[in-house]
């Protein structure tokens, strides 16, 4: 692991302005925040990934939330999607602790490293496939430079579709790709397995569709393809 590049990468990231509609939305979410958020300042900028630079687990998402991530300047960080996500975790030995409020909290990963398809906060939380391409060369450049990655979740359809595609990018095929996205879906990539999970969206978490054991026996089953199981 070249940490300084994967240092210079992130820097690079939250310097991003190639899409003028992210750009816009993320800085206007800034100015108008929910009551509970009232006179916090935003990082309003893309985010890097982060985690355990030595992390065999990457675990991509589909973009940060207006309030949460766009917000605290961290990946699922402040927002009910991380709550679900930080305890599952915790509950799995990934996280040192089951919350993720802000990005002075304590919070350590191991093994893990978290990221996303689309780095800046899109309104409708529906980035265009211009803003999906434009911003995979990051998860790309981060299959690269996390050289003990051996296992990735795909939180959602979406990311699914990213990580299929950032894979292609660098000349990897899947050995046999399931007719559609599914939790527990699980196929091999070049050098990695992918496996689907329900994004832990209130959609999907308040409705029942994912639910904690769901998603822990996601990580539980990641941990074992990372550890040739």
């Amino acid at each position: 692991m070249d940490l300084d590049t994967l240092t210079a990468l992130n820097a690079e990231v939250a310097a991003c302005r190639l899409c003028p509609r992210l750009v816009s939305w993320r800085e206007e979410a800034a100015t108008r925040p929910p009551t509970r958020f009232s006179g916090q300042r935003y990082w309003a900028r893309p985010l890097p990934g982060f985690g355990d630079p030595a992390a065999r687990v990457l675990l991509v998402g589909l973009a940060p939330a207006a309030h949460g991530g766009n917000r605290t300047g961290r990946m699922f960080t402040g927002d009910r999607s991380g709550d679900f996500l930080f305890a599952a975790m915790r509950r799995t030995g990934f996280a040192n602790q089951p919350t993720s409020t802000a990005t002075d909290d304590g919070l350590k990963l191991n093994g893990a490293y978290i990221s996303a398809v689309v780095r800046c906060a899109p309104p409708d939380n529906k980035p265009t496939p211009r803003e999906r391409s434009m911003c995979l060369p990051f998860l790309a450049r981060e299959l690269k430079l996390l050289t003990e990655l051996r296992v990735l979740i795909a939180l959602g359809g979406f990311a699914w579709d990213g990580i299929l595609r950032a894979g292609g990018s660098l000349g990897f095929a899947p050995d046999a790709r399931p007719a559609s996205f599914a939790h527990l879906a699980h196929l091999r990539l070049g050098p990695f397995d992918v496996l689907g999970s329900y994004h832990p969206s209130q959609q999907n978490t308040f409705t029942g569709r994912l639910t904690p054991p769901m998603l822990d026996e996601v990580l539980v089953r990641a941990r074992e393809l990372a550890d040739g199981l």
